[in-house]
């Protein structure tokens, strides 16, 4: 590429990032002992610099500074922006800084830290992830779906529900955690990991500096990061999913061990268990065609893996069950039952877990208190916002009576709201003021009816999900 090119605009520098991934795919794919030299060219090429700025100004976290103070939404002249970290890049003066951070609560008292970079390090971060991507991508198996390309996480639960059916029957369930993964991954590991694919010292370089820059805590006190990825980055997601993938080569090298299909039911009739592997990032799931006991012992195996990468698994969040009690996985309840409507057959159902449900119902009446918002259609904006999400995630599994569910809920809350707004009026006149046929709207703004969102089953892709760079693959 032509690294002295003047910055181009965004669809250009989209193609040309799209032909150059593309060939670091197939070239990754063909020889996979290849370690790539000369990339930190590539990290401040124009194309990469701009494609990687959309993408940092077109995210969620547009409006968070870092350390600096300055938000990417802020930044009046990308062009020159981008031109004078360029500059920075291509002389080898660039220095990472400090992220800051920020603790979001969790479920149960417990609080996930955030990382917030600034704008530059985001820009940085997401141009040499640009470069990184389509080369380990190539190394990556299929039994990971979370932060990679054209994977979501109902795929992920459409590969429990295929191995879990009565006819391929693995039904006893390892479901782990690892617990506080980003903070703890050990970097020389990872940097192990990462160099038997790049060879570039600059890269390398670039990459161990996002590792250690620090974190600049709440109560303002400065922190080294000798460990883990923090959390909030967007190299840190691929990052991570390098370290993890020793989960994925190891249970695929002792599925591969076992043969082909007519090898594999012979050795099951002699008592050896078949175990596939499904991971969505630092959470994942064991299925096991065998018995209890083959389950029970992965604990230990899976820690023995685990460990030279600093890590280990969370004790409150592993344990081993059987398909047909049930467990949640990436939000959805997977319990094998009786098949309705046919006599002693059974089927795997997937139903929205009980904890989704209550974090939806949580920001719902969060969002429906008396001092929310001004006007009912400022509320219904932000509360339809909430369950369209929530529900087109939900729609591929057996949704229906949750979904009227939280419709009835809903429609009651926004009531209430509107009740406590217009005190001096009682129920039924508010009704034949504010609400025609029983609607609750503002203008052109209706309340959304999750009940109206209809159900379909999700498309099994098994190991042909193609990558933006190898559609065939």
């Amino acid at each position: 590429m032509n690294t002295g090119a003047p910055y181009p605009d965004r669809e250009t520098a989209k193609a040309r990032v799209l032909e150059m991934q593309t060939k670091l795919h197939r070239w990754a794919t063909a020889d996979p002992g290849r370690c790539f030299d000369d990339l930190f060219n590539l990290v401040h090429d124009p194309a990469f610099l701009v494609t990687a700025w959309h993408r940092v100004r077109g995210n969620k976290g547009r409006r968070a500074a870092g350390v600096d103070g300055i938000a990417p939404n802020s930044i009046e002249s990308p062009e020159a922006f981008l031109a004078e970290l360029g500059v920075l890049l291509k002389a080898r003066c660039y220095r990472p800084t400090r992220v800051r951070e920020k603790s979001i609560p969790k479920a149960g008292g417990k609080v996930r830290r955030l990382g917030i970079p600034t704008a530059a390090d985001r820009v940085v971060q997401a141009s040499l992830a640009l470069v990184l991507e389509p080369i380990f991508e190539a190394d990556f198996l299929p039994c990971s779906y979370g932060f990679r390309p054209h994977r979501r996480a109902p795929d992920a639960i459409s590969e429990i529900r295929y191995l879990a059916t009565p006819a391929r029957n693995y039904q006893w369930v390892f479901e782990a955690d690892i617990k506080a993964c980003f903070d703890n991954i050990e970097h020389t590991a990872l940097m192990r990991r990462v160099e038997r694919r790049i060879g570039d010292r600059r890269a390398l370089a670039l990459v161990r500096a996002f590792l250690r820059a620090g974190v600049l805590a709440e109560d303002g006190k400065a922190r080294e990061t000798i460990t883990g990825t923090p959390q909030g980055g967007i190299l840190s997601p691929l990052l991570a999913n390098i370290a993890l993938s020793v989960l994925d080569e190891h249970f695929t090298r002792k599925w591969e061990a076992l043969g082909p299909s007519w090898q594999r039911a012979k050795l099951r009739r002699a008592g050896i268990p078949a175990m596939r592997l499904v991971r969505y990032a630092d959470d994942f799931v064991v299925m096991v065609n065998g018995q209890q006991a083959d389950a029970a012992a992965l604990r230990q195996e899976v820690e023995d893996l685990l460990a030279p990468m600093g890590l280990s698994l969370s004790v409150e969040k592993t344990r081993i069950c059987h398909i047909d009690e049930g467990f949640d996985f990436l939000g959805w309840h997977v319990q094998r039952r009786q098949w309705q409507g046919r006599n002693g057959k059974q089927a795997v159902y997937t139903y929205p877990s009980k904890k989704a449900l209550a974090s939806v119902m949580a920001k719902v009446r969060s969002l429906t208190r008396r001092n929310k918002h001004r006007t009912l259609g400022d509320l219904l904006l932000v509360v339809n916002r909430v369950l369209r999400g929530w529900c087109e995630y939900f729609r591929y599994g057996v949704s229906a009576r949750t979904f009227g569910y939280l419709d009835y809920f809903t429609w009651h809350r926004v009531f209430r709201w509107l009740r406590k707004r217009h005190a001096g009026i009682g129920a039924r006149e508010l009704v034949r003021r504010l609400l025609p046929n029983w609607q609750l709207a503002d203008g052109r703004v209706s309340l959304f009816k999750p009940q109206s969102v209809s159900i379909i089953r999700y498309r099994y892709r098994g190991a042909k999900i193609p990558t933006p760079w190898a559609p065939l693959a």
